[in-house]
Protein backbone atom coordinates (compact mmCIF):
# COMPACT_ATOMS: atom_id res chain seq x y z
CA UNK A 1 0.00 0.00 0.00
CA UNK A 2 1.52 3.30 -0.99
CA UNK A 3 1.17 6.28 0.56
CA UNK A 4 -1.93 7.23 -1.74
CA UNK A 5 -3.81 4.66 -0.91
CA UNK A 6 -2.96 5.16 2.63
CA UNK A 7 -4.35 8.35 2.43
CA UNK A 8 -7.28 7.24 0.64
CA UNK A 9 -7.88 4.58 3.17
CA UNK A 10 -7.97 6.71 6.07
CA UNK A 11 -9.81 9.64 4.88
CA UNK A 12 -12.59 6.50 4.53
CA UNK A 13 -12.57 5.53 8.11
CA UNK A 14 -12.39 8.84 9.32
CA UNK A 15 -15.61 8.96 7.20
CA UNK A 16 -16.87 6.08 9.13
CA UNK A 17 -16.38 7.34 12.39
CA UNK A 18 -18.54 10.24 11.64
CA UNK A 19 -21.44 8.43 11.13
CA UNK A 20 -24.25 8.56 13.53
CA UNK A 21 -24.26 4.80 14.32
CA UNK A 22 -20.64 4.01 14.39
CA UNK A 23 -20.61 4.01 18.21
CA UNK A 24 -23.38 1.13 18.07
CA UNK A 25 -20.86 -1.52 17.58
CA UNK A 26 -18.51 -0.72 20.07
CA UNK A 27 -16.44 -4.20 18.97
CA UNK A 28 -16.21 -2.93 15.85
CA UNK A 29 -15.30 0.58 16.38
CA UNK A 30 -12.31 0.21 18.62
CA UNK A 31 -11.28 -1.87 15.53
CA UNK A 32 -11.67 0.94 13.18
CA UNK A 33 -9.44 3.05 15.62
CA UNK A 34 -6.92 0.70 15.97
CA UNK A 35 -6.60 0.42 11.86
CA UNK A 36 -6.58 4.21 11.99
CA UNK A 37 -4.06 4.96 14.60
CA UNK A 38 -1.73 2.03 12.28
CA UNK A 39 -2.30 3.93 8.93
CA UNK A 40 -1.36 7.13 10.37
CA UNK A 41 2.13 5.76 11.81
CA UNK A 42 3.11 4.35 8.26
CA UNK A 43 1.97 7.28 6.96
CA UNK A 44 4.49 9.33 9.35
CA UNK A 45 7.21 6.91 9.17
CA UNK A 46 6.24 5.41 13.23
CA UNK A 47 6.70 2.33 14.31
CA UNK A 48 3.52 0.96 15.66
CA UNK A 49 5.74 -0.48 19.26
CA UNK A 50 7.32 3.12 19.55
CA UNK A 51 4.00 4.01 21.74
CA UNK A 52 4.32 0.63 24.11
CA UNK A 53 6.75 -0.45 26.23
CA UNK A 54 10.20 -2.27 26.20
CA UNK A 55 12.62 -5.04 27.29
CA UNK A 56 16.02 -4.09 28.50
CA UNK A 57 18.47 -6.38 28.46
CA UNK A 58 22.63 -5.50 29.60
CA UNK A 59 25.58 -7.82 28.93
CA UNK A 60 29.12 -7.49 29.84
CA UNK A 61 31.96 -7.75 27.47
CA UNK A 62 35.72 -7.27 27.87
CA UNK A 63 36.84 -6.11 31.07
CA UNK A 64 35.93 -8.87 33.70
CA UNK A 65 34.89 -7.77 37.22
CA UNK A 66 35.20 -3.97 36.25
CA UNK A 67 32.38 -4.51 33.08
CA UNK A 68 30.26 -6.17 35.62
CA UNK A 69 30.37 -3.65 37.44
CA UNK A 70 29.79 -1.43 34.84
CA UNK A 71 26.32 -3.27 34.09
CA UNK A 72 25.44 -2.73 37.67
CA UNK A 73 25.93 1.12 36.81
CA UNK A 74 24.04 1.28 33.69
CA UNK A 75 21.03 -0.63 35.37
CA UNK A 76 21.28 2.08 37.86
CA UNK A 77 21.33 4.82 35.55
CA UNK A 78 18.57 3.44 33.76
CA UNK A 79 16.46 3.25 36.94
CA UNK A 80 16.91 6.23 37.80
CA UNK A 81 15.84 7.49 34.31
CA UNK A 82 12.61 5.02 34.14
CA UNK A 83 11.32 6.56 38.31
CA UNK A 84 11.73 10.20 36.53
CA UNK A 85 9.75 9.11 33.42
CA UNK A 86 7.12 6.84 36.13
CA UNK A 87 7.55 3.91 34.23
CA UNK A 88 7.59 0.56 35.75
CA UNK A 89 10.05 -2.18 35.93
CA UNK A 90 9.81 -6.04 36.22
CA UNK A 91 12.40 -8.64 36.13
CA UNK A 92 12.96 -11.15 33.78
CA UNK A 93 15.77 -12.80 34.63
CA UNK A 94 19.16 -11.94 36.30
CA UNK A 95 22.84 -13.19 36.74
CA UNK A 96 24.59 -11.63 39.24
CA UNK A 97 28.62 -12.06 40.13
CA UNK A 98 29.83 -11.96 44.13
CA UNK A 99 30.56 -9.00 43.86
CA UNK A 100 26.76 -7.40 42.92
CA UNK A 101 27.58 -6.68 39.65
CA UNK A 102 26.01 -8.61 36.60
CA UNK A 103 27.30 -10.98 34.19
CA UNK A 104 23.72 -10.32 32.27
CA UNK A 105 20.34 -9.09 33.06
CA UNK A 106 17.10 -8.24 31.50
CA UNK A 107 14.16 -6.32 32.74
CA UNK A 108 10.88 -5.18 31.34
CA UNK A 109 9.99 -1.77 31.04
CA UNK A 110 6.40 -0.21 30.87
CA UNK A 111 5.22 3.19 29.83
CA UNK A 112 4.00 5.32 26.90
CA UNK A 113 6.41 5.89 24.60
CA UNK A 114 9.35 3.50 26.13
CA UNK A 115 10.37 2.15 23.02
CA UNK A 116 9.98 5.27 21.23
CA UNK A 117 13.06 6.69 23.95
CA UNK A 118 14.97 4.01 24.47
CA UNK A 119 15.42 2.16 21.17
CA UNK A 120 18.67 4.42 20.25
CA UNK A 121 19.86 2.90 23.92
CA UNK A 122 21.12 -0.27 22.02
CA UNK A 123 24.62 -0.51 21.83
CA UNK A 124 28.35 -0.94 23.19
CA UNK A 125 29.11 1.55 25.69
CA UNK A 126 32.33 2.07 27.14
CA UNK A 127 33.97 2.83 30.91
CA UNK A 128 37.05 4.22 31.51
CA UNK A 129 38.16 4.35 35.27
CA UNK A 130 40.95 4.07 37.85
CA UNK A 131 39.52 0.05 39.06
CA UNK A 132 38.14 -0.96 42.52
CA UNK A 133 38.92 -4.30 41.70
CA UNK A 134 42.50 -3.73 41.34
CA UNK A 135 45.21 -3.07 43.83
CA UNK A 136 47.33 -0.99 41.95
CA UNK A 137 44.49 0.97 41.10
CA UNK A 138 45.19 1.42 37.64
CA UNK A 139 43.09 2.71 34.66
CA UNK A 140 40.55 0.24 33.22
CA UNK A 141 38.20 -0.23 30.17
CA UNK A 142 35.42 -1.87 30.46
CA UNK A 143 32.59 -2.29 27.99
CA UNK A 144 28.73 -3.42 28.39
CA UNK A 145 26.20 -3.78 25.54
CA UNK A 146 22.70 -2.83 26.17
CA UNK A 147 19.53 -4.43 23.93
CA UNK A 148 16.78 -2.74 23.51
CA UNK A 149 13.44 -4.74 22.41
CA UNK A 150 9.90 -3.54 21.63
CA UNK A 151 7.85 -5.28 24.05
CA UNK A 152 5.36 -7.26 21.64
CA UNK A 153 1.62 -7.82 22.14
CA UNK A 154 -0.30 -9.99 20.99
CA UNK A 155 -1.42 -10.17 17.77
CA UNK A 156 1.23 -7.40 16.62
CA UNK A 157 3.65 -9.70 14.80
CA UNK A 158 2.34 -13.61 12.67
CA UNK A 159 2.61 -16.08 15.17
CA UNK A 160 5.93 -18.30 15.54
CA UNK A 161 5.40 -22.01 14.73
CA UNK A 162 5.77 -24.42 17.58
CA UNK A 163 8.48 -26.06 15.27
CA UNK A 164 10.49 -23.13 14.74
CA UNK A 165 11.23 -22.61 19.06
CA UNK A 166 12.96 -24.83 21.10
CA UNK A 167 12.17 -24.78 24.34
CA UNK A 168 14.04 -26.13 27.43
CA UNK A 169 12.77 -25.84 30.87
CA UNK A 170 15.04 -25.56 34.10
CA UNK A 171 14.74 -25.60 37.73
CA UNK A 172 15.31 -21.64 38.38
CA UNK A 173 17.67 -20.68 41.10
CA UNK A 174 18.19 -17.85 43.75
CA UNK A 175 15.81 -16.89 46.52
CA UNK A 176 12.22 -16.88 46.29
CA UNK A 177 11.22 -19.75 48.92
CA UNK A 178 11.14 -23.63 48.93
CA UNK A 179 9.63 -24.51 45.61
CA UNK A 180 11.53 -22.06 43.96
CA UNK A 181 14.60 -24.71 43.39
CA UNK A 182 11.81 -27.67 43.34
CA UNK A 183 10.15 -26.95 40.48
CA UNK A 184 11.60 -26.33 36.51
CA UNK A 185 10.12 -23.22 36.13
CA UNK A 186 13.13 -21.30 34.28
CA UNK A 187 12.65 -21.38 30.41
CA UNK A 188 14.70 -21.28 27.52
CA UNK A 189 13.83 -20.35 24.68
CA UNK A 190 15.74 -20.78 20.82
CA UNK A 191 14.38 -19.00 17.57
CA UNK A 192 16.19 -21.85 15.70
CA UNK A 193 16.51 -20.29 12.06
CA UNK A 194 18.24 -17.38 13.75
CA UNK A 195 20.11 -18.39 16.81
CA UNK A 196 18.29 -16.17 19.06
CA UNK A 197 18.26 -17.16 22.75
CA UNK A 198 16.49 -16.15 25.85
CA UNK A 199 15.93 -17.25 29.44
CA UNK A 200 13.05 -16.59 31.62
CA UNK A 201 12.84 -16.84 35.21
CA UNK A 202 10.32 -14.24 36.75
CA UNK A 203 7.28 -15.70 36.53
CA UNK A 204 6.33 -18.43 39.42
CA UNK A 205 4.97 -21.02 36.68
CA UNK A 206 6.35 -22.78 33.68
CA UNK A 207 3.75 -21.76 31.49
CA UNK A 208 3.74 -17.83 32.12
CA UNK A 209 7.81 -18.22 31.62
CA UNK A 210 7.37 -20.05 28.44
CA UNK A 211 4.93 -17.18 27.59
CA UNK A 212 7.09 -14.32 28.14
CA UNK A 213 10.43 -16.00 26.46
CA UNK A 214 8.16 -16.29 23.32
CA UNK A 215 7.34 -12.55 23.76
CA UNK A 216 10.76 -11.86 24.09
CA UNK A 217 12.15 -14.13 21.09
CA UNK A 218 9.36 -12.25 19.13
CA UNK A 219 10.69 -8.65 19.87
CA UNK A 220 14.43 -9.90 19.22
CA UNK A 221 13.34 -11.10 15.77
CA UNK A 222 11.67 -7.88 15.16
CA UNK A 223 14.61 -5.87 15.86
CA UNK A 224 17.08 -7.92 13.96
CA UNK A 225 14.30 -7.18 11.07
CA UNK A 226 14.97 -3.61 11.81
CA UNK A 227 18.87 -3.67 12.07
CA UNK A 228 18.99 -5.66 8.58
CA UNK A 229 17.10 -2.00 7.05
CA UNK A 230 19.06 0.35 8.83
CA UNK A 231 22.49 1.39 9.66
CA UNK A 232 24.16 0.36 12.50
CA UNK A 233 23.66 4.20 13.83
CA UNK A 234 19.81 3.92 13.87
CA UNK A 235 19.30 0.68 14.98
CA UNK A 236 20.13 -1.67 18.00
CA UNK A 237 22.54 -4.13 17.68
CA UNK A 238 22.05 -7.73 18.36
CA UNK A 239 24.57 -9.48 21.41
CA UNK A 240 25.05 -12.20 18.93
CA UNK A 241 26.96 -10.45 16.19
CA UNK A 242 28.48 -7.76 18.20
CA UNK A 243 31.87 -7.50 19.46
CA UNK A 244 31.28 -6.04 23.11
CA UNK A 245 34.46 -4.00 22.94
CA UNK A 246 36.87 -1.69 21.75
CA UNK A 247 35.69 0.59 18.61
CA UNK A 248 32.09 -0.77 18.59
CA UNK A 249 31.34 1.51 21.32
CA UNK A 250 28.24 4.24 21.11
CA UNK A 251 28.97 6.05 24.28
CA UNK A 252 31.56 6.91 26.72
CA UNK A 253 31.88 7.31 30.09
CA UNK A 254 35.17 8.70 31.17
CA UNK A 255 36.34 8.95 35.40
CA UNK A 256 39.23 9.24 34.83
CA UNK A 257 41.74 11.34 34.60
CA UNK A 258 38.57 13.71 33.81
CA UNK A 259 34.92 13.41 33.88
CA UNK A 260 32.93 13.24 30.59
CA UNK A 261 29.74 11.50 29.26
CA UNK A 262 30.12 11.42 25.25
CA UNK A 263 27.76 10.14 22.78
CA UNK A 264 29.77 9.19 19.41
CA UNK A 265 26.65 9.22 17.33
CA UNK A 266 25.31 12.83 18.21
CA UNK A 267 28.51 14.68 19.75
CA UNK A 268 26.12 15.47 22.77
CA UNK A 269 28.42 15.58 25.77
CA UNK A 270 28.92 16.74 29.61
CA UNK A 271 31.47 17.43 32.04
CA UNK A 272 28.80 16.24 34.81
CA UNK A 273 29.15 12.30 34.90
CA UNK A 274 27.34 12.13 38.33
CA UNK A 275 24.50 13.43 36.88
CA UNK A 276 24.28 10.98 33.73
CA UNK A 277 25.56 7.85 35.59
CA UNK A 278 24.27 8.30 39.36
CA UNK A 279 21.28 10.26 38.82
CA UNK A 280 19.91 8.94 34.92
CA UNK A 281 20.23 12.09 33.80
CA UNK A 282 19.36 10.86 30.05
CA UNK A 283 16.96 13.29 28.25
CA UNK A 284 19.33 15.45 26.47
CA UNK A 285 21.28 12.43 24.61
CA UNK A 286 18.25 10.65 23.92
CA UNK A 287 16.39 13.34 22.62
CA UNK A 288 19.40 13.97 20.46
CA UNK A 289 19.31 10.75 18.99
CA UNK A 290 15.78 10.75 18.05
CA UNK A 291 16.95 13.56 15.54
CA UNK A 292 18.65 11.55 14.35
Amino acid sequence: MDTNDIQKKIESLELEMISTDFWNDKLHAQEVLKELRDLKDKKEGSSAFDRGGALLSILSGAGGDDAEDFSAMLLRMYMKYFEKKGWSVSLIHENKNDNGGYRNISIEVIGQGVYCALKRESGVHRLVRLSPFNSKQKRNTSFSLVEIVPKIVHGQLPEIKDADIKVEFSKSGGPGGQNVNKRETAVRATHTATGITVHVTSERSQEQNKQKAIELVKGKLFAKAEAEKKSLEESMQIAKTTDIEWGNQIRNYVLHPYKLVKDLRTGVETGDADSVLERGELDEFIEAQQKL
